[in-house]
C-alpha cells in the first residue's frame, strides 16, 4: 500500500478521522500528498421508543441493567471484556448486536463465568433495526482494542445513551464535543475499572444526563450531509480531470 500509494497508483486517499491522518504522517511525501480526510458522517438513529417497547420487540428482559454493543464479533474488539464485567454488576445483561468467528468463544466465556443467560446474541441489525437496539440499552459498552473512527459508539451517545469507552486516543478524539468528553474512558485492560465505569453510568442518574446532553451534540459534528458533501465533490474532482 504504501508502495502503491508513493508512485501514484492511487488518485485519492481517504482517511476518516484526524488519528488516521496522523498515522500516515511518516510516510513519503507522494504518498501523503493524495491523502485526503473526509470524517464519517451518520444518520441519526434515537428513536421516539421506550425501551420497554425496544426490549418487546428484541425480546430482551424487561426490568434488568441493560448494557450493549454493536460490533463485529472478532478478537480485537474485546467484547470478552463486556461479558466480563457482568458478574461484577449484579442483574446485569448484556445485548451484542453483530457475527463474526468470535461467537463461539465468546459464547464459552460466557458459560464459564456462569452468565450465559445475561448475554443475548442477537445477530446482525437491519440498519433500521439499530435504533430500536440503541432505546432498548441503558448503557452502551465499547472495549475495543483497536479504531480508525469508533463509528458504533458515536451513533449511539448520539441517540441519548452514555457510553463506556476503552481509553484509546481515537475515540477520546471522535467522543468530544467542543473539548468536552461525551462517553466515560477506561481501560478495557483493567476489568475491575472498567466495571467500575459502567456501574458509575448505570447508578450516578446527573452522571449520564450529562453525558447524554453531551453525546446528542455529536450530530452536529458529524452530519451525514457533510460526509457525502465531501466524496461528492472530491468524485466530481476527480472525474474532471479525466480525459474523455
Amino acid at each position: 500500500d504504501k508502495l502503491l500509494g508513493s508512485l501514484g497508483l492511487y488518485d485519492r486517499i481517504v482517511v476518516n478521522s484526524d488519528y488516521t491522518a496522523q498515522i500516515y504522517g511518516a510516510y513519503p511525501a507522494g504518498y501523503r500528498d493524495r491523502v485526503v480526510r473526509i470524517d464519517h458522517g451518520f444518520e441519526d438513529k434515537s428513536l421516539a421508543m421506550s425501551k420497554a417497547a425496544a426490549r418487546t420487540i428484541l425480546r430482551l428482559p424487561p426490568d434488568v441493567p441493560l448494557l450493549g454493543c454493536a460490533a463485529r464479533l472478532h478478537a480485537l474488539k474485546q467484547l470478552d471484556v463486556a461479558i466480563g464485567v457482568l458478574p461484577l454488576i449484579e442483574g446485569s445483561h448484556l445485548a451484542l448486536a453483530g457475527q463474526g468467528q468470535d461467537r463461539e468463544r465468546l459464547a464459552a466465556i460466557a458459560k464459564d463465568l456462569g452468565v450465559t443467560d445475561r448475554v443475548h446474541f442477537l445477530g446482525e441489525l437491519a440498519p433500521e433495526a439499530i435504533g430500536v437496539f440503541l432505546a432498548a440499552l441503558d448503557c452502551f459498552v465499547f472495549p475495543s482494542g483497536a479504531e480508525t473512527f469508533g463509528l458504533a459508539p458515536v451513533e449511539a451517545a448520539q441517540s441519548g445513551l452514555p457510553v463506556v469507552a476503552n481509553d484509546l486516543d481515537v475515540l477520546r478524539k471522535v467522543l468530544s464535543v467542543d473539548g468536552a468528553p461525551c462517553a466515560i474512558f477506561a481501560d478495557a485492560g483493567d476489568l475491575d475499572a472498567f466495571a467500575a465505569a459502567v456501574k458509575s453510568v448505570l447508578t450516578d442518574r446527573s452522571l449520564a444526563a450529562a453525558l447524554i446532553a453531551k453525546g446528542r451534540r455529536l450530530k452536529e459534528r458529524y452530519p451525514l450531509t457533510a460526509m457525502t458533501d465531501a466524496y461528492r465533490r472530491l468524485v466530481g474532482e476527480l472525474t474532471a480531470s479525466q480525459p474523455c
